[in-house]
């Protein structure tokens, strides 16, 4: 079994993109652009924008379909939310405000060690910051 383990490691590198689906492609993408420091990498004629985050991982901007979008809380089934790991958190939440994000409450401890705060994208997406301790993050 650990040798299938190291296997599977050397083959799959990590995650290579989020992909969301979103009311307006364009308008999404220049809000990750302005709030986020994303940059556009391509954007396709479906239309789809293919967008880097400065640490370079990608994410997929999608448009929706007409499927009616389900209420959902942090512990509905499915992917719940997108976490952005910052160095800084004060300075973070600091520069997300002064770039006109409403976070949805106080900052909270992390599940695993570390400060967390979420807020919402214009549509109605869950993000959050998290800052890790140091030793978090070498285990």
């Amino acid at each position: 079994m650990k040798g299938s383990v190291v296997q599977l490691m050397e083959t799959i590198a990590g995650i290579d993109h989020p992909a969301i689906a979103v009311a307006d492609v364009d308008r999404f993408a220049e809000w990750c652009c302005r709030v986020l420091e994303y940059r556009k990498v391509c954007r396709l004629s479906k239309p789809v924008w293919i967008l880097r985050a400065p640490d370079g991982t990608w994410l997929e901007v999608m448009p929706q379909d007409d499927t009616p979008r389900p209420a959902r809380t942090t512990w509905t089934p499915g992917w719940s939310h997108l976490a952005l790991r910052v160095k800084d958190f004060d300075q973070a939440v600091s520069l997300l405000e002064s770039r006109g994000v409403v976070f949805d409450g106080p900052e909270a401890p992390a599940a695993g060690g570390g400060r967390v705060r979420s807020f919402s994208d214009p549509e109605g997406n869950l993000w959050q910051i998290v800052e890790r301790p140091a030793e978090s993050l070498n285990e």
